[in-house]
């Protein structure tokens, strides 16, 4: 099948929603989140709202887990740049703090600021006990600078630490769709939904990879059992537009 190519908003998007647990925001934190959770590639299981995590975080703003969960949904709300404010003073207290350097890092590459994110992360990766998940935000903060051989180098040193963990396989698979590889994307994704811990994004990013084939079948099928039916038609219609956009139709005949 010939090499298909789509614009940055898709290769963003495509990454951003597969590392939502992990590393980044959804895709659709910045374009269309409605702040119950939904949009065309959320999970369905529920979370804490913004009033909530807001409320414990006011009530005591030097609560590292309190903090970081009320960055992290700044973040998914599409406001990186609050969620840095918010991890600013707990991230000078504590430099070398690896949970709260890597929340930190996370809002920095969601607001785009790559190379500080970088930074912050090398500043807490020890070279000889280095923490896979600290690995995993600087392997997605390459792939966004597309750098992504660099970046599926620092994968495969997160699976020798961690090699059961679904988000090291799902982060490697969303690098090699991001370059178009989209065989490579399905073995590594597909690997990752058979882990134990796998994710409904890690799901449902496979089930994009299979439409961006044509596979539309396959697709509809994950996303059946992952949502709504009305966000199932959200999504088949999602990558039907991407298709469209980029005029594309012929190339997925054989």
């Amino acid at each position: 099948m010939p090499r298909v190519k789509y614009d940055r908003f898709w290769v963003h998007c495509v990454l951003a929603v597969g590392l939502t647990a992990v590393t980044l925001s959804g895709c659709t934190s910045t374009r269309n989140y409605n702040g119950s959770g939904t949009g065309p590639f959320a999970a369905s299981q529920k979370q804490p709202t913004l009033e909530q995590l807001t409320a414990r975080y006011k009530s005591n703003p030097r609560d590292r887990n309190n903090t970081i969960q009320y960055a992290t949904h700044l973040r998914a709300i599409g406001q990186p740049e609050q969620a840095m404010a918010a991890l600013e003073a707990p991230l000078a207290a504590h430099p070398k703090d690896v949970p709260i350097s890597i929340a930190y890092a996370k809002a920095l590459t969601a607001a785009g600021r790559f190379e500080q994110s970088l930074n912050v992360i090398d500043n807490v990766l020890r070279p000889d006990a280095p923490d896979w998940s600290a690995l995993l935000v600087k392997g997605a903060t390459l792939d966004q600078m597309g750098r992504n051989s660099e970046a599926r180098r620092i994968y495969t040193q997160a699976a020798a630490l961690a090699p059961n963990e679904a988000s090291i396989e799902t982060n490697l698979g969303l690098s090699y769709a991001m370059t178009n590889e989209l065989s490579l994307a399905e073995q590594h994704l597909r690997k990752a939904v058979s882990m134990q811990g796998a994710s409904t994004q890690t799901r449902q990013n496979l089930a994009l990879v299979f439409g961006l084939q044509g596979r539309f079948d396959e697709a509809r099928k994950i996303y059946a059992a992952e949502l709504p039916p009305d966000q199932v038609e959200s999504n088949m219609a999602y990558i039907r537009a991407l298709l469209t956009q980029q005029n594309r139709w012929d190339l997925l005949k054989d």
